[in-house]
C-alpha cells in the first residue's frame, strides 16, 4: 500500500464537492506534470491512502481523507477542444495523460499547511519542501500514521 498527498483547489473540486459527487468518488483529471502523471499512472494503487489537500487557497491544508478508486485510465480532458487541458499531442492510441478516481473516507477539520510545517516528524514531507510544487506527492508510511494519528482530530 502506497499513500499520496493530492492537492486540489477547492474552487474547482473542494472536499464539499466530493462529498455530494456520485459515490463521493472524482476523476483527479488535469494533472500536466509529467511527473505526478507517472505517480497515477505507474505507482497508484486501488485502495492506496489519499490525503485530500486543498491548494491556493486562503487556508492551504489537509482537509481530508480519501483513497485510490480505479487504476490509472486516460485522462478525457486531454481530447476535449473545449477543456482548458486539452492536448493537440494527445490520441486515442496514444494518450499523454492518466488520472484515477479519488473516493472519499472522510471529511476532516483542516489540518493547515503552518500546523504541519510545527512538527519535526514531518520535516522530510516533501510538500513541505522549499520549492515543491508537484501537486501529487507520495507519503512515507511514518508521515501517514503521524499525521492520521496525531494531527487529525476527527
Amino acid at each position: 500500500m502506497h499513500y499520496w498527498l493530492m492537492k486540489s483547489e477547492p474552487a474547482d473540486v473542494s472536499i464539499d464537492d466530493l462529498a455530494t459527487f456520485p459515490g463521493q468518488s472524482v476523476a483527479w483529471y488535469g494533472v500536466r506534470n509529467y511527473q505526478a502523471r507517472n505517480f497515477m499512472r505507474d505507482q497508484m494503487e486501488i485502495g492506496d491512502g489519499v490525503l485530500f489537500y486543498h491548494s491556493n487557497c486562503k487556508i492551504p491544508g489537509i482537509a481530508g481523507i480519501a483513497r485510490v478508486a480505479t487504476h490509472a485510465y486516460p485522462d478525457a480532458t486531454q481530447f476535449d477542444l473545449k477543456s482548458k487541458y486539452f492536448d493537440a499531442k494527445a490520441s486515442g492510441e496514444q494518450p499523454r495523460w492518466f488520472n484515477v478516481d479519488v473516493q472519499l473516507v472522510k471529511k476532516i477539520s483542516l489540518v493547515s499547511l503552518a500546523e504541519m510545517r510545527l512538527h519535526p516528524e514531518l520535516a522530510r514531507m516533501r510538500t513541505l519542501q522549499a520549492g515543491n510544487r508537484l501537486s501529487i506527492t507520495p507519503l512515507a508510511p511514518d508521515e501517514w500514521h503521524y499525521i492520521t494519528t496525531q494531527l487529525i482530530r476527527d
